[in-house]
């Protein structure tokens, strides 16, 4: 493992310069979020920065494979999956790709992913485990989608998606230290590092914006390192769950009460939770602040416990989550926004 260590410093001064460049010529282009009765911040900021945490991790990847540090399948699945997602999303900050011709660049994006993983492991339930056969690649196919389309959602406040990258993908390398599967520690050690460098402009209050080809890149990636580490252990899919659960609870909550509503989901909105405690506390940085402790003292622990303690990965699951959701009730997610 030491022989590739210089690349953890490598990769997060990188991505600290390729921030810096992408802000100028993002000011350079005008490629500014200009702030909107949707928005949740109120100065005009250049957005886009995102590219740099793709670059910084996707050049990493032939080096590891090359050092043997990851298998050749892994990199195939996250440089073609990656790759599909982050241009898209870049294509959509410079103008504006249909929804339907985005999703189905998503869908394929996803498919090759799990070809190269070999589709989705067995499950872990409490009664053993289970293979789903071609049903559950569908439903990995769903979920990778649903992944990367629930951070391009959670990014809507400064830093809050950087942090979470960051809390799951530590929590993660610490589990698999812990646990013996060193093998795994060496892709999301080094996209926290992409993400650390990035992290410096988008610190609230934040420099430039990752935009959707900085989100919906990490929320690929982060749904294929779980995809892949169940396939070491059916117990880290639900490690992962727990890890992103901050995301996961909120998006999805507030997607199902919109779609009960009828609204049209596919629209620009507001009303996460996230969105409405910014509101509530006037500013980004305690509900940033807010997350990273969730993760650290409540999520990584329940974590710890289905990984290392034999806690059932569904009840694990279902303890982290409820907390989470009485969070995003009080907090008001999915509720119809206020017109004033």
């Amino acid at each position: 493992m030491n022989r590739s260590m210089w690349l953890v410093p490598a990769v997060a001064a990188l991505a600290l310069l390729l921030t810096w460049c992408l802000r100028r010529y993002a000011i350079a282009r005008s490629l500014i979020d200009i702030p909107n009765a949707r928005s949740s911040h109120s100065v005009p900021t250049p957005r886009g920065g995102g590219v740099a945490i793709v670059v910084s991790f996707l050049i990493t990847l032939p080096l590891l494979s090359i050092g043997d540090e990851i298998t050749r399948s892994t990199t195939w699945a996250l440089l073609g999956s990656g790759l599909v997602v982050a241009v898209l999303g870049f294509l959509d900050d410079h103008g504006h790709i249909a929804a339907r011709w985005r999703l189905l660049g998503h869908f394929s994006a996803s498919a090759w992913a799990l070809f190269w993983l070999g589709g989705l492991p067995v499950l872990s339930l409490p009664g053993g485990t289970i293979d789903l056969g071609w049903l559950g690649h569908v439903l990995a196919a769903f979920y990778l989608v649903w992944m990367l389309n629930l951070y391009n959602f959670m990014d809507g406040i400064d830093g809050l998606a950087s942090v979470e990258a960051l809390c799951a993908c530590f929590g993660a390398c610490l589990i698999y230290w812990l646990c013996g599967y060193q093998a795994l520690i060496w892709a999301p050690l080094l996209l926290s590092m992409a993400v650390l460098g990035f992290l410096y402009w988008n610190f609230p209050p934040a420099r430039i914006f990752m935009g959707d080809a900085g989100s919906g890149f990490l929320g690929i990636i982060l749904a294929v390192f779980s995809l892949q580490a169940a396939w070491q252990s059916p117990d880290l899919l639900w490690v992962w769950l727990i890890l992103l659960g901050v995301f996961v609870v909120d998006a999805t909550f507030t997607l199902i009460r919109r779609l009960i509503r009828g609204d049209k989901v596919y629209e620009a909105h507001r009303s996460h939770a996230y969105q409405y405690a910014s509101r509530k506390v006037e500013g980004h940085l305690p509900v940033t602040v807010s997350v990273v402790v969730i993760n650290l003292f409540w999520l990584v622990p329940i974590a710890l416990c289905v990984a290392l303690l034999g806690l059932n990965g569904i009840l694990g699951v279902a303890v982290a989550y409820i907390p989470l959701i009485a969070l995003a009730i009080k907090y008001k997610a999915g509720e119809l926004e206020d017109v004033a």
